[in-house]
This record gives C-alpha cells, structure tokens and sequence, in this order.
C-alpha cells in the first residue's frame, strides 16, 4: 500500500536533492557576480563566458511561455473532431445491458448506445 508520506529512501533523496539545489545557486550566484579577475585570483579560471549567465536564464523563460501555446496546439491536434465516431464509443467501452436492472442498485458505469439515447430522446 502506497502512502503519501515520504519513505526514509525518498526523505533522503529529497534532502540531498534541496542541498544540491542550494550548493547549484550559490555556485551559479558567485560565477555571475564575481568579477572574472577575482576568480583568476582564486585559481578559478574555467568558467563559461559570462554571456550564459544571462541567456539561459532567458531562453528557459521564453521555453516557458512558447509551452503554453505548443500544449495547447498539441491538445487541438490530438483532440478527435466533432463528428468523429471516437466520440460517441470506442472498442473499449463496456455496452451498457438494458435486461440487468435491479431496483433500488445504482447500475454499472458503461456507455449507451446512441440508437438507445436517440429512442429515449427523441421517440
């Protein structure tokens, strides 16, 4: 049985997880504030150009907004169209049975045949 509070495995990943993501901010705060001479000092000298500090930054806030407008396009794509059959029924759907009805018992969930929802509509 699952449960919703955190195992000792995940409670351990979780933290090594938090102080890896603090010592990542701290790694990226120092490599785009400090002047590159301070860190030649220090002896580190192999750091990315100081362009990247911003740019990608950047460019994962327009990935982000672009992914609105890409999900909701795939959505409009993948969505069957209106008068498509995929809308009313699928080979997997349970065929509701009309002859099992007991009463006072709330029926199975199953899908109705449309011939069987137009006669109860419209006849």
């Amino acid at each position: 049985m699952s449960s919703p509070s955190p195992t000792p495995v995940r409670a351990i990943y979780g933290f090594v997880l938090y102080l890896a993501a603090y010592v990542f901010f701290v790694v990226y705060v120092v490599w785009a504030y400090i002047p590159d001479a301070w860190l030649d000092a220090i002896g580190l000298s192999y750091w990315p150009q100081k362009y990247w500090a911003v740019a990608v930054p950047c460019y994962i806030c327009v990935l982000w907004v672009l992914a609105y407008p890409a999900w909701f396009g795939y959505i409009h794509i993948i969505t069957a169209r209106l008068d498509s059959i995929d809308l009313i029924t699928d080979e997997f759907a349970p065929l509701h049975q009309e002859d099992t009805k007991q009463t006072g018992t709330t029926p199975p969930l199953s899908d109705i045949s449309i011939s069987v929802v137009n006669r109860r509509l419209y006849l």
